[in-house]
């Protein structure tokens, strides 16, 4: 098939910062053309809160905006090429989550409306908003107390990242909100129900990706959670409850058709097929080719780990694993979730809050730190600078640096953290094969991963394994993309399921980050006190004496000068 009349897929990836387009040949895996548009609010797309440093909420009519330029710069650069964008087969969406809108009963944000537009808690609860820790631990206790099915897929304990947390605490701080919502949405099913038009709360499709991994959805319980156990929260959640449809729907599934509206601001045909939503890492881990025995590793401000393992395998819930849900990345797999709250945001972090440069001052520091061996500087510290997602999913934690001296410089420092975060990734390795999954290779994606060798050659002598990188530097909007075409052509030749679309357009690059065996045994005796730190400050009846770890340190120190 020539290039003008291959199937294209459009995805569009919604991010922290910016939403990005990206249109994707779906037979040769070529990337046509792509384009980004930054959210124009607040802080890089943020609203905060100067009273309050963990509340991050954002401006839905940001994304509207956003989308809307992105896809048509897009569109517009493909039909410059002479390609026909009648050719595409669908459009995929993903984005962060959980990120839960406030919405009156014709699916209008209520942010959007002029009595609201100056209220953060009517805007979107962008995924790392950390006010609802309080909620969390309510939430987590009665679970363990009356639903330990519940938290049992989730990893033990309900965060202050998801659904239920957020509403309630909005409950709980401004009722004029949560009474004027007709219900809440995710953000990975409201761009979806924009697109196609939906406006009725009723016609609303959600995503069993968001609804599984964040709102404790399963078919094991029809569902949501029960009325019974949100009224033992407050009797308030009734009413939202009863706005939560019975079924949650799958990838492989239409959240609808694109309307008029919407095709004519982006210069497209109306109808084109629209993907049911999903998260940003989810698909992001399919268009780094996810599949049995592969995890992937998506690096960016945060990190999420995302595999599949046969539903048929019967594979029981991993205690401190974050999302353990049937059909949620792929269909017929059960979807494993893991992740790290903070990486790149630790590196930025320290250049940006603590050193006072700016970026650019990275390319001198990773200079000075890649001279550096394993273990020379001394240093060990504690990746939990915004909380620990996985393994231990407490947020009520804290960054550590330990080991520093009169003589200790900025790049041992950075060096340190860059390893703190490789600790925390084989924390969370370690954990998933203890429950019998086993990893067979890892492959990496993300501006980091894409960017910086020397996170990823760390990464592969800490976890004494080899690191792959996705070939594509937009895996998530590449995803999308292939999730788009996937729901509009399923059923016709070389599209009959995505794992299909995958081995044509999912590639790896040449360059792999093999572990240095001297290295690894060092980080391997660094790893031992790390893990003693670990469970220290993060497990909560653990004892342990801390009185070696200085000294360890010192000594591994003097032995690598020595040698």
């Amino acid at each position: 098939m020539s290039e003008k009349t291959n199937l294209l897929g459009l995805g569009i990836d919604f991010g922290t910062n910016s939403v990005r387009a990206l249109i994707l040949d779906l037979i040769t895996g070529k990337e046509l053309a792509t384009s980004v548009s930054n959210y124009k609010s607040g802080e890089v797309g943020i609203l905060l809160d100067k009273n309050d440093p963990v509340l991050a909420r954002q401006n839905p009519a940001d994304y509207l905006e956003s989308m809307e330029i992105s896809v048509r710069e897009t569109v517009n650069k493909i039909k410059e090429l002479g390609i026909n964008v009648e050719n595409i087969a669908g459009i995929g969406v993903d984005t962060t989550g959980s990120t839960p809108i406030p919405v009156d009963e014709n699916m209008i944000p209520l942010a959007m409306k002029p009595e609201f537009k100056e209220n953060l808690n009517a805007h979107a609860w962008l995924w790392k908003d950390h006010t609802s820790i309080n909620e969390s631990i309510q939430i987590t206790e009665l679970a363990a107390e009356m639903r330990p099915d519940f938290i049992a897929k989730c990893g033990g304990a309900y965060s202050s990242e998801w659904f239920f947390s957020k509403i309630l605490h909005c409950l709980n701080v401004d009722k004029k909100v949560f009474d004027s919502a007709a219900t809440w949405v995710e953000c990975s099913d409201f761009i979806p129900a924009a697109l196609a038009g939906v406006n009725n709360i009723n016609d609303l499709k959600r995503n069993i990706c968001a609804a599984g991994h964040k709102a404790m959805y399963s078919d094991d319980w029809n569902g949501y959670p029960d009325e019974e156990f949100l009224a033992r929260l407050s009797p308030e959640l009734v009413r939202l409850r009863k706005t939560l449809e019975k079924q949650a729907y799958t990838i492989d599934e239409l959240a609808g058709n694109l309307s008029k509206e919407w095709a004519e601001k982006f210069g497209l045909k109306e109808n084109i097929p629209i993907a049911i939503g999903a998260m940003d890492a989810h698909l992001g881990a399919i268009g780094s080719g996810v599949g049995k025995g592969t995890l992937v590793k998506i690096i960016g401000t945060s990190t999420c780990d995302i595999m599949v393992e046969d539903i048929s395998s019967n594979i029981k819930p991993i205690p401190g694993v974050a999302g353990f849900v049937d059909h949620s990345v792929i269909p017929n797999y059960v979807g494993i979730e893991a992740g790290q709250s903070a990486v790149g945001d630790i590196f930025n972090w320290y250049i940006t809050k603590v050193l006072k440069k700016d970026f650019s001052y990275f390319d001198t520091l990773t200079e000075k730190a890649q001279e550096l061996k394993a273990g020379q500087s001394g240093l060990l510290s504690l990746d939990w600078n915004n909380g620990n997602r996985t393994i231990l999913a407490d947020f009520n934690l804290s960054g550590l640096i330990l080991g520093q001296t009169l003589h200790t410089t900025d790049y041992e420092i950075y060096r340190a953290l860059i390893e703190a975060t490789a600790f925390g990734a084989l924390k969370i390795i370690e954990r998933i094969e203890e429950y019998g999954v086993q990893i067979k290779k890892v492959v990496n994606c993300g501006g980091i991963a894409e960017k910086n060798p020397l996170v990823m050659q760390i990464y592969a002598d800490v976890t004494n394994r080899p690191m792959e990188v996705a070939e594509s530097s937009q895996t998530v909007a590449m995803g999308s993309a292939i999730v788009g075409g996937w729901a509009g052509a399923k059923g016709t030749e070389g599209f009959e399921n995505i794992e299909e679309i995958q081995q044509r357009v999912c590639k790896v690059k040449e360059k792999v980050y093999y572990p240095n065996a001297d290295e690894a045994k060092v980080y391997a005796k660094i790893y031992k006190l790390y893990s003693k730190l670990h469970d220290s400050f993060g497990l909560k009846n653990h004892s342990s004496n801390l009185y070696d770890v200085m000294k360890e340190l010192i000594e591994i120190k003097k032995n690598v000068i020595g040698n």
